[in-house]
């Protein structure tokens, strides 16, 4: 709530809004200490900004990490992670349920550089053992999935790849650093897009990479300070005061997730229901043993095709249709025509993506209204 606060002489109480591009110096020997690293004031806000700095300590804290580094989104957050690391004749090993642009990153774009991906089934242990090998660079994963929510054991497979001399990148977006802390747990670089529940109110673009200092200031600064995906100062204290609520929103909704996954199990026309916690998700027990609660996304499978998914999506009266979630507004959206679209038909079909498919990321109302929509809506 109050890490990283830098009031200014006003002795304002909330976090000052620096919107500003570049800084000036009081004398030409403090910039050319600044530009020299001989002297920590900000030279330029590509580079720093003390809106952006108080956003960055304070995911630190939340997440206990050394070092963040905020970015202008969730993907720049996942390319610069993964980018930064790499080059011409690197090995990388993904799981293959990742979100729609994370998967194009690490099997259509880092190849075009030679880079040399391998994606393998997250929840296959065989699997990772074999695709990793002495020389992988990193291996990058993400826990819950999208929107499937597989659950990868990370510890275990930070074994692997830690033994290989592989970096783990994990994805965290779904379970927050309020329900899994994965750097306990064998991750080297955590990524977030702050977009999703760190704002949580559908306002802005963000993205965080939480890292060791060391990896903060040889690895990723050169890179992202020369490419530019820099966060917005304005973006940076918008986050800040999602950050406020960011627990008590996440632990209320992922409450009202795991209650509307249990009655919609038994709704009109549903085949199946997908939740981290329930009993019947086939890594129920890993799911206890690495979140705290099952988060605020579930998903569910429809008799009937995409046909059938449309019409529901148009009976629908509270939730809205959204490829965006964590919102405090519920959102829904069908994930084989937006999402993962691009990942085409037979992508879809290896990470069990169908036409039947809806993913409801779960809000702040009411969740018996919530229910009562999505009842009326199968109901037909």
């Amino acid at each position: 709530m109050r890490g990283g606060l830098d009031r200014s002489r006003h002795g304002e109480t909330s976090e000052a809004l620096y919107l500003n591009s570049g800084f000036v110096y009081p004398d030409a020997e403090t910039a050319a200490a600044r530009f020299a690293g001989e002297d920590d004031g900000f030279v330029y806000s590509r580079y720093g900004n003390p809106t952006v700095e108080m956003f960055e300590q304070r995911m630190c804290l939340l997440e206990g990490a050394e070092a963040c580094y905020g970015t202008a989104s969730g993907m720049s957050a996942v390319f610069g992670a993964l980018a930064s690391q790499v080059e011409a004749g690197d090995h990388i090993v993904a799981s293959r349920a990742l979100f729609g642009s994370c998967f194009q990153i690490v099997n259509t774009i880092l190849p075009k550089f030679g880079v040399e991906t391998t994606i393998v089934d997250g929840q296959d242990l065989d699997a990772w053992r074999a695709a990793i090998r002495p020389g992988t660079k990193l291996v990058f994963l993400e826990t819950p999935s999208n929107p499937t929510l597989e659950v990868i054991d990370i510890a275990a497979v930070a074994e692997l790849a830690h033994a290989a001399g592989a970096k783990v990148v994990i994805d965290n977006v779904f379970a927050t650093p309020i329900l899994q802390k994965t750097l306990p747990l064998g991750a080297d670089i955590v990524v977030y897009s702050g977009t999703k529940h760190i704002d949580g109110q559908g306002r802005c673009l963000g993205g965080a990479i939480l890292s060791t200092k060391e990896f903060k200031e040889e690895t990723l600064k050169p890179f992202l300070r020369h490419t530019g995906p820099s966060l917005s100062p304005f973006n940076a204290w918008v986050l800040l005061k999602g950050l406020e609520t960011l627990k008590l929103r996440v632990l209320h909704q992922s409450a009202a997730a795991l209650s509307i996954a249990q009655t919609t199990r038994s709704l009109n026309g549903v085949k199946r229901v997908i939740y981290p916690m329930l009993d019947c998700h086939p890594q129920a027990a890993l799911c206890r043993d690495q979140m705290t609660a099952g988060g605020t996304i579930l998903t569910f499978e429809l008799e009937g095709g995409r046909d059938r998914c449309f019409d529901v999506l148009r009976k629908l009266q509270i939730v809205d249709i959204s490829n965006n979630l964590g919102d405090t507004k519920s959102l829904i959206t069908h994930p084989a025509s937006t999402t993962h679209r691009n990942l085409g038909e037979e992508g879809r079909a290896e990470v069990g993506i169908t036409e039947g498919m809806l993913r409801l990321s779960v809000g702040l109302e009411n969740t018996d209204d919530l229910i009562g929509d999505l009842e009326q809506a199968l109901s037909a």
